[in-house]
C-alpha cells in the first residue's frame, strides 16, 4: 500500500524563499527576541516608536511648532524612512511577504508609514502617525523574554475558548439588568428621574458595574432596597468572567516553555524550544537560535545564535 504524501502547509502554492544564509539571520534578530541581537533591535525599535510618537505630540502644541517646526519636521522624516527601511527589511527575510503584508502586524507597520507620505497631499492627517504606538505590542516580546509574548497569546485562546460561557453569562446580565430597570421605572416612576424603562436599564446597568454616575438616584425606601440589591450584585457579578477566563487560561498556560520562535510560513509565535514543526501549519522549523546555547552548545536541536 502507498503512504500517502504528507499534506503541505497552507500557503504553500506561494513562492517562498530559502530560508538560510543572510535571510535567517536577519530574520531571527527581526522576527526574535531569544538573542542579544534580536532583543537589541526590539529595544532601539521601540525607543523610535516612542520618540517618533513625541514628535507628534509636541509638535501639535502651537507654541512648540512655531519655534522648533523645522526640527520636528526633519525628525518625524528621519523616522518615517527609518520605518520603511524595517518594513522593507521584514517583507525582504520572511519566507511569504504577501502573508506577512496582510498579517495584523504587517498592516499595522504599513499603515504607520502611511501617514507621513499622504500628510504631503493632506496635511489634516498628519496626526494619525500615532497610530504607530499599536506597535508597541512588540514591548511583549522584549519584557518577556519569552513569556509576555506568549501569554498574550494564551490570553487570547483563553478568551476564544470561553467565549460561549461568556456570551451565556452576558445574556444572564442582560435579563436582570432588564427586569431591575423595569422594576426601577414602576418603584420610581418620571417624577424620580425613570421617565422610561430604557433609562431604568440605564441605570441598573450603570449600578452594576458599580460605576453608579449619579444622575439617576433613588429616592423611595424601596427604590434604595433595590438599588442596594443591584449594588450587591454587581460586585459578585465582575468575579464571573474574570474566573471563566482565568481558569481557561490557567489550561492554555500548563506545561508551556514560552518563547519567541517564530514559523517562517504562518509568522506563529511561541513554540517550544524542542519543536520541530509547526503547531498551527505543520511546517518544519529552523534550529532555535537563543543566547543559551552560547554556553550550552551541545543542547540537541539548538545552534548559536
Amino acid at each position: 500500500m502507498n503512504t500517502p504524501s504528507p499534506r503541505p502547509p497552507a500557503g504553500a502554492h506561494e513562492p517562498a524563499r530559502n530560508p538560510g544564509g543572510w535571510r535567517l539571520r536577519m530574520y531571527t534578530v527581526i522576527f526574535e527576541a531569544d538573542t542579544r541581537a534580536g532583543r537589541l533591535f526590539d529595544l532601539v525599535l521601540v525607543a523610535l516608536i516612542l520618540a517618533s510618537a513625541t514628535v507628534v505630540v509636541l509638535d501639535s502644541v502651537a507654541s512648540v511648532h512655531d519655534r522648533h517646526g523645522a526640527l520636528l519636521t526633519a525628525l518625524e522624516w528621519f523616522f518615517t524612512v527609518a520605518f520603511t527601511v524595517e518594513y522593507i527589511a521584514r517583507l525582504v527575510c520572511v519566507r511569504h511577504p504577501l502573508r506577512y503584508a496582510r498579517s495584523a502586524f504587517g498592516i499595522i507597520d504599513l499603515v504607520a508609514l502611511l501617514p507621513t507620505y499622504i500628510a504631503v497631499f493632506v496635511p489634516g492627517l498628519h496626526a494619525l502617525i500615532d497610530v504607530r504606538l499599536l506597535r508597541l505590542l512588540r514591548l511583549f516580546r522584549i519584557l518577556k523574554l519569552g513569556a509576555y509574548v506568549t501569554e498574550f497569546g494564551l490570553l487570547g485562546r483563553a478568551l476564544v475558548a470561553s467565549r460561549r460561557k461568556i456570551l451565556v453569562f452576558m445574556v444572564f446580565v442582560l435579563m436582570v439588568v432588564t427586569i431591575m430597570g423595569t422594576l426601577m421605572y414602576v418603584v420610581e416612576g418620571p417624577e424620580n428621574g425613570y421617565t422610561s424603562i430604557p433609562v431604568g436599564v440605564y441605570w441598573a446597568i450603570t449600578t452594576m458595574t458599580t460605576v453608579g454616575f449619579g444622575d439617576i438616584t433613588p429616592k423611595t425606601d424601596l427604590g434604595r432596597v433595590i438599588a442596594s440589591t443591584m449594588m450587591l450584585l454587581g460586585w459578585g457579578t465582575l468575579a464571573v468572567p474574570t474566573g471563566i477566563v482565568s481558569a481557561e487560561f490557567t489550561a492554555q498556560r500548563f506545561g508551556r516553555s514560552p518563547t519567541t520562535r517564530t514559523c517562517h510560513e504562518c509568522l506563529s509565535e511561541g513554540h517550544l524550544p524542542s519543536a520541530r514543526f509547526c503547531r498551527d501549519c505543520g511546517a518544519p522549523l529552523p534550529p532555535w537560535q537563543h543566547d543559551a546555547t552560547l554556553a550550552d552548545p551541545s543542547t540537541p536541536g539548538q545552534r548559536p545564535g
